[in-house]
């Protein structure tokens, strides 16, 4: 019997894409379809599985047992049919796709690939950053490197690293007060973050139990690179990570009073499709990753490579 009768693959595709979207109104977006196709090419799968696939709330749907169990699989399949068709182009073998989080991408990996460039000459490479976490699982990057509390279902995954943050701001600004000598100098400033959770932790772990103030200029919703360039803009203290903002530190543009740090509730992580895992570029990137990664704040499974 054909494929196309046994399977079909164009009600598993929309099933592959509203699952990692959760949405079907989304999913029609990203397909080019009405939200009525998306619907119907749905209902025919679940009559071809005989189970229900997804569970339809007010305002999200999520997966039932069935669906969650098809999910990794489903996935699966469609990038090694991804993988197959670009290799017979001769596509998949010259470009090598990075998604990345904004302030890695710009503050660390624009500034090294270089050197991974250097030893694979025939190798293009596209970076791009992404924001939205079903960017990440998408299955147009060969790799992802994510900000997240927990590893990636269905991708093959690495814990990179924890960032350490610390307040940093512009010296000139400092210097509107006098110099910042102790924490409670920074209460004289105004506060850079989207949420005061953070600073309070930080004011605590100093020995200040106090009410922040009400100064926090910019709320970039956790944007690490947009809360680094306001502070080097001279707007205010931002909590930052010395690692990613070393340039910043050594040209002055940044001070780092205190070497008081929190540390990072989320880690980086290294993912990639589960149909790539024996990819030569994926797998070439991911070994100059973790040499080129400082040891010292590399996770155990990072270090140990």
């Amino acid at each position: 019997m054909k494929l196309s009768r046994q399977l079909p693959l164009n009600a598993l595709r929309v099933f592959e894409t509203v699952a990692r979207l959760r949405s079907f109104t989304k999913a029609g977006e990203e397909l080019g379809m009405t939200q009525t196709a998306v619907s119907y090419q749905v209902k025919l799968l679940e009559e071809h599985v005989g189970e229900m696939l997804f569970l339809r709330q007010a305002r999200r749907i999520e997966l039932t047992s069935t669906g969650d169990r098809m999910l990794p699989k489903v996935t699966e399949a469609f990038g090694l049919l991804t993988e197959a068709v670009t290799e017979a182009r001769g596509q998949d073998a010259g470009i090598l796709t990075i998604h990345s989080t904004p302030t890695f991408a710009s503050h660390w990996l624009a500034r090294h690939i270089g050197a991974f460039q250097v030893q694979h000459p025939g190798l293009a490479i596209r970076i791009l950053r992404m924001n939205r976490s079903a960017d990440f699982f998408s299955d147009h990057a060969d790799i992802s490197i994510l900000r997240s509390e927990a590893p990636p279902p269905n991708m093959e995954s690495q814990e990179l690293f924890r960032l350490n943050f610390a307040p940093m701001l512009n010296p000139k600004l400092a210097e509107t007060i006098g110099g910042v000598t102790t924490p409670s100098d920074l209460l004289k400033l105004p506060l850079i973050g989207a949420s005061s959770k953070w600073w309070g932790i930080w004011f605590q772990s100093n020995g200040i139990d106090t009410p922040l103030p009400g100064t926090i200029t910019i709320d970039a919703d956790g944007a690490l690179d947009l809360e680094g360039s306001a502070a080097v803009a001279g707007h205010g203290v931002a909590l930052l990570s010395p690692f990613l903002h070393q340039e910043e530190l050594e040209a002055g543009r940044l001070m780092m009073p205190f070497d008081v740090f929190k540390k990072d509730d989320r880690s980086y992580w290294l993912i990639s499709p589960k149909s790539r895992r024996q990819s030569v570029k994926v797998l070439a990137f991911r070994q100059w990753l973790l040499k080129a990664l400082p040891p010292q704040i590399l996770a155990p499974s990072g270090a140990a490579q």
